[in-house]
């Protein structure tokens, strides 16, 4: 079976380096290898402007997963081991004007969607001589403007994730588990200066949009920020340190900050359980089962991601805090809770152009949902791994996971619940 999988990535790698195109948009990340480790695009580009251009991309994703699983009920559907159903995406990036671009991703197939929907898009821009030659040309030399219904940008790992079927910058399969990633109508400016950064920004709470006011719906925007440094000090060492925020007071919006990503888990049909008509317990899991949302309405969350690259060496990690304020007196008098997610992945790349990788990476997610419970929720996961650019659009990657959920307050399905097994992935993207 793998040799029909690495028989597949060769043709593909094949036809897309008799496709490869030049990089024609200023200020984009390039969707292949030389975007990896990318995080803001920078303000300034060597790319000079030559009129409107229109730039289409893609990306492709295909598993091989043999997972197994079991819980302290033993009902758990079986696994079996086999192909995932692929994924793909449609990128169009567009040259305005000079300094003004426009990103659309649309999801042509993804787990939770058979069918073709827009993921999201933006405007970006980085200067402003639309309005006249030389308009507040000191301010833009350092800043960027982003608008538009698309991701936002908090905390740095979103950068690093899988977005449906773009795996190439994610040296693994699954993403975090606590996955910060949501698609909301939003406004943020960006500051870059001698490695120092600063990101404000502002969006409506929502990942289903409506104009409709009802007593079901308050409309509280969401607040969101972020600090840093990042800077190549010599030849081999590159050190960035982050620290981000967000903040919504709604008691309908701000929930979709960690369930946001409407394609689906990385891991298929993990948690899903058989149903019991005896007991009368129907069937039970859906297509985000794998990762972790707490659903807090009144939601703070705070991310501090550092990351460290020397030489072929690095590192990248999360603490992250998120919190609920909201209170309830019904059936009880109670406020929702607090958890905390702890992440460290080491890679070591390795080979002409850092081609192969090799690492690890260890993430836990602990908490309650209310802050009456007398037990902690917990959720650990390990990786390891590693992957081949056979091109810089082609990549195979392959990695052992385990997953557990630990603790007392654990109940029904996820209670002494575990997944482990390999997966083998291959992803192009160009």
């Amino acid at each position: 079976m793998l040799r029909i999988l690495f028989s597949m990535v060769f043709i593909s790698a094949m036809t897309l380096n008799a496709a490869s195109q030049v990089r024609l948009i200023q200020n984009w990340r390039p969707n292949d290898m030389r975007g990896l480790n990318v995080y803001e695009t920078p303000v300034s580009d060597t790319v000079a402007y030559d009129g409107f251009r229109v730039r289409v991309g893609g990306d492709f994703a295909m598993q091989f997963q043999g997972l197994n699983q079991d819980n302290d009920a033993g009902n758990l559907v079986e696994l079996g081991t086999n192909f995932n159903l692929p994924s793909a995406n449609l990128n169009l990036d567009v040259q305005l004007y000079d300094g003004m671009r426009m990103h659309l991703r649309t999801y042509l197939s993804s787990r939770h969607h058979p069918e073709a929907w827009i993921k999201g898009g933006h405007l970006q821009v980085s200067n402003l001589d639309f309005v006249s030659p030389g308009f507040l040309g000191n301010l833009m030399e350092y800043a960027s403007i982003t608008v538009g219904l698309d991701e936002f940008n908090y905390g740095d790992a979103h950068f690093r994730r899988s977005d449906n079927a773009r795996g190439i910058f994610n040296p693994f399969v699954g993403n975090y588990i606590m996955d910060a990633f949501a698609t909301e109508a939003f406004g943020e400016v960006t500051l870059q200066y001698n490695g120092f950064l600063a990101v404000i920004g502002l969006t409506n709470g929502k990942l289903n949009q409506s104009v409709v006011v009802n007593e079901n719906s308050d409309n509280k925007p969401s607040f969101y920020g972020k600090l840093g440094f990042d800077r190549q000090i010599d030849h081999d060492l590159r050190v960035r340190l982050t620290g981000s925020w967000y903040i919504n007071n709604g008691t309908t919006t701000g929930t979709w900050l960690y369930g946001g990503d409407r394609a689906g888990s990385r891991y298929y049909n993990v948690m899903h359980s058989l149903a019991d008509p005896a007991a009368g317990l129907p069937a039970e899991g859906g297509s985000f089962d794998g990762r972790f949302n707490s659903r807090f309405t009144k939601l703070t969350a705070l991310q501090v991601n550092p990351f460290v690259k020397y030489g072929g060496l690095e590192f990248f990690g999360i603490w992250e805090l998120a919190s609920g304020s909201n209170e309830f007196t019904q059936p009880v008098a109670d406020k929702e809770g607090a958890f905390t997610q702890l992440a460290g992945e080491l890679l070591y790349r390795f080979g002409p152009d850092e081609k192969f990788y090799a690492g690890g990476r260890y993430n836990t997610v602990s908490g309650r949902m209310r802050e009456s419970a007398t037990d902690d929720l917990k959720i650990s996961r390990f990786n390891i791994g590693g992957g081949w650019f056979l091109t810089r659009n082609v990549l195979t990657k392959i990695e052992y996971v385990n997953q557990s959920y630990d603790g007392d307050g654990w109940a029904g399905r996820f209670a002494g619940a575990g997944f482990s097994g390999v997966i083998v992935e291959a992803v192009i993207g160009f």
